[in-house]
């Protein structure tokens, strides 16, 4: 086995930041077992997220402290979506918050840890960060792209996004019994944030009837034309999957709350419960909302998550290696490759309107409610 160490990194840290997702822990996992036996590095984990890089949260990552945990979902270093240090929330003496930028302590605690190279586990809001790190201050980074949304434009695919959409199908199949049981129409909302990859993926692997996405507004009447059709053909339920970023046509997305101090200041939710009383009053057919939530994050990750995720770590702490900063890890089938990080988060990544999927669910007879 070849051993090699370049541009003397000697010490590395991993950080995971934003949402969790299943497969994390096989990012760590293998980006950790790299480092050791293939390096020789000695490598530290930040709690915590970016908090734990402000605060000097940490621990050591080694051979032992990553065993066990490739099944596992979240993330064994814990994660956070706040404390951004270039806008932080430190709170005055007069008990006002003030947001303010400390990322000096970000670099005074990796120098204290004797950190030498960063990986950062993240989403967009995290990678930004990152790419502000590398910018500003050239701390040698590399990043590694998370999101069970899969609306990183720079991948063909993020690790995470495999078993939340295992999951949602599973809860369409799962409606499908109670609906056809009650002669019921079943709303389900599901995640994504201004991405429609889990609605639309999950309601054509469920057999939905309507799909409503973020980048095809919708008219509540054509939704229910659709279920119309279905009753006159004898057909007495509905399955209609929504995404928490679908919108009517002429309207706005349903935001549940606004988080100040947050990388994703929005939190979108409830457009699930709005689409269900609006079919029940214009059809009179009985409606039941699920939100599916939080459950679409959690869990064991699949195998194709525990393996995408592992070719990312082990690629994260090769790329470091290698001297390649500023740069984050991503998919582009069937290989591993990498993109500089400001192109990495310059554009979401969404459902394209003329993609063989969205022709395929029409030709079926899905509709999208326009």
């Amino acid at each position: 086995m070849t051993r090699g160490r370049r541009k003397g990194i000697k010490k590395i840290g991993i950080l995971t930041g934003g949402g969790d997702a299943p497969g994390i822990n096989a990012v760590i996992r293998a980006a950790v077992k790299v480092a050791v036996r293939h390096y020789r590095l000695k490598v530290i984990g930040i709690e915590q997220g970016f908090g734990g890089l402000i605060e000097n949260r940490t621990r050591k990552l080694g051979l032992k402290e990553v065993r066990g945990i490739l099944p596992r979902g979240g993330t064994i270093l814990g994660t956070t979506n706040r404390d951004n240090p270039f806008h932080y929330p430190v709170r005055q003496a007069d008990g006002t918050i003030e947001f303010q930028d400390v990322s000096q302590r970000v670099l005074e605690n990796l120098h204290r840890n004797g950190i030498e190279a960063l990986i950062i586990i993240g989403g967009d809001g995290s990678l930004k960060i990152a790419s502000q790190l590398w910018e500003r201050y050239s701390v040698p980074v590399v990043g590694v792209p998370k999101t069970i949304d899969n609306d990183l434009s720079a991948t063909d695919q993020t690790f995470g996004f495999d078993t939340a959409l295992s999951t949602a199908t599973e809860a369409i199949d799962k409606l499908h019994t109670t609906a056809e049981s009650h002669y019921r129409i079943m709303v389900l909302e599901v995640m994504g944030r201004y991405a429609g990859w889990i609605a639309l993926q999950a309601g054509l692997a469920g057999g939905a009837d309507v799909i409503l996405i973020p980048e095809i507004p919708f008219d509540i009447n054509k939704v229910c034309d659709k279920i119309r059709e279905r009753s006159a053909e004898g057909k007495q339920f509905s399955i209609v999957v929504v995404a928490e970023g679908a919108k009517p046509i002429g309207g706005e997305m349903v935001v549940k709350k606004v988080v100040q101090d947050s990388f994703e200041q929005i939190r979108l939710g409830g457009i699930g419960n709005v689409v269900g009383e609006q079919i029940e009053k214009l059809t009179g057919i009985e409606t039941r909302v699920t939100v599916l939530g939080h459950l679409q994050r959690g869990g064991s990750p699949t195998p194709f998550d525990r393996i995408l995720g592992s070719r990312l770590g082990a690629a994260a702490v090769n790329l470091l290696m290698e001297g390649r900063f500023g740069e984050m890890v991503c998919l582009r089938t069937p290989h591993i490759a990498s993109v500089p990080l400001a192109e990495a988060v310059g554009e979401m990544r969404r459902v394209p309107l003329g993609s063989d999927m969205v022709r395929m669910a029409r030709q079926i007879g899905i509709s999208f409610g326009n």
